[in-house]
């Protein structure tokens, strides 16, 4: 069986695979992008109830891709984001000036992957393999090979892993990331419910960690949605899955202060179990890992997918860039370039997500006072408000072309 060519061969179809190989295509670079899931299943109704922020650096990637056109109509913006202890008082309310636009919008993760496929299918630059398993992967002074379990194999000039937080690509290179369990699981669906959410994000923390609510766009039918994302202890967890769906809801709602009056489930629940991991090495030769197979992070702050997407920015500028001076895209100097961009970034996020887990999750009343006298400090201060808000636009430090608005 002949080899198919290609420039980069990027293992992993998920959203940030997908978006590396569109702006790649953009820049004139062709990719081959192997996939082990099956797309119709990734997109079907009810799949999972999960949904991502996507904040204003990774909205400006999504526009300079040429998709801000389609994705706009499907996603909430989120106005201002509510942070409080146990929904006591002393809360902290993100809100940006009109000026500045909304915080981030929120999207159904169907919805991204939907239109990354047909993003996809419409650049003659990328070959999409979907239900496709790797057999073998080799990296050469010359050049990369990957072998599928069907005989096909992909030749390239890079090799980029992008396959998530088990990245085999990463395992097989020999990276060694810091990692550790959180001893949580996230508990994820869809809700709808009789009140407005009016476009706020809550982030509610209790001590066995933060409940999230994240609004998303009405339904067809004028219903109000909202995405849960609710931490509960690993040993907890089999327990609220257990639950019918009424006690569950029950739950829910006493957790929310019934805020958003009654409740609906409009997903089936799923549940991640929660962990950290951060690889201080990103590249080897003719090899770049993106997205969580890089860093993984608890969802505290909403940031795992933006990092993702803020590699994808760098990898593809540093490579457009050394393909305009005449350089291999698996030139070393390239990719050490990128790991250089990308560390401090990375690095500022992971641990900062990780401190914020940690200490939200001290129980106690004088943790709980400490916390609540910090966030009220927070409340008065516009500079430490703005500071915040920008780090959670993505709008911070060096940022690539494709990040800017």
């Amino acid at each position: 069986m002949s080899a198919m060519d290609t420039e980069v061969v990027v293992i992993g179809g998920g959203l940030v695979g997908m978006t590396l190989a569109i702006g790649l295509a953009k820049a004139g670079i062709a990719s081959v992008v192997i996939d082990s899931s099956d797309p119709a299943a990734q997109t079907a109704e009810g799949f999972d109830g999960r949904a991502s922020a996507i904040s204003t650096a990774s909205w400006n990637l999504y526009t300079h891709l040429g998709l801000a056109d389609e994705l706009a109509p499907l996603g909430c913006p989120i106005e201002k984001i509510a942070v409080t202890d146990g929904l006591k008082p002393g809360r902290i309310d993100f809100q940006p000036p009109p000026e500045d636009g909304s915080l981030g919008r929120m999207f159904a993760n169907r919805d991204l992957r939907l239109a990354m496929y047909a993003a996809a299918a419409r650049e003659a630059a990328i070959t999409f393999l979907p239900s496709a398993h790797v057999a073998a992967r080799e990296r050469g002074e010359h050049g990369v090979g990957v072998t599928l379990t069907d005989g096909r194999v992909i030749k390239g000039r890079l090799l980029v892993g992008a396959e998530g937080r088990q990245s085999p690509t990463r395992e097989e290179a020999g990276f060694t990331p810091a990692r550790w369990g959180y001893g949580h699981r996230a508990i994820v669906a869809g809700l709808s419910h009789t009140k407005p959410h009016d476009n706020v994000a809550w982030e509610i923390f209790y001590p066995a960690g933060p409940f999230a609510l994240l609004p998303l766009l009405d339904d067809a039918d004028g219903a109000h949605r909202s995405a849960l994302v609710w931490t509960v202890a690993e040993k907890d967890a089999a327990g609220v899955l257990a639950l019918g769906e009424r006690a569950f809801l029950s739950a829910v709602e006493a957790r929310m202060g019934g805020m958003f009056g009654a409740l609906r489930l409009t997903s089936p629940r799923a549940s991640w179990p929660l962990n950290f991991h951060h690889t201080v090495r990103v590249v080897e030769q003719r090899l770049a890992l993106v997205g969580d197979a890089a860093h993984g992070m608890h969802p505290i702050a909403g940031q795992g997918l933006n990092l993702g997407l803020r590699d994808v920015a760098v990898l593809v500028e540093v490579l457009s860039e050394g393909l305009r001076l005449g350089l291999d895209v698996g030139d070393a100097q390239l990719l050490a370039r990128y790991e250089r961009w990308r560390a401090s970034d990375t690095f500022m996020v992971s641990a900062a997500t990780d401190v914020l887990t940690r200490l939200f999750g001290l129980p106690g009343r004088l943790p709980s006072a400490a916390r609540r006298l910090g966030m009220a400090g927070v409340q008065r201060s516009p500079v430490l408000k703005r500071f915040f808000m920008q780090e959670a636009r993505g709008m911070s430090g060096a940022l690539p072309a494709l990040l800017r608005a």
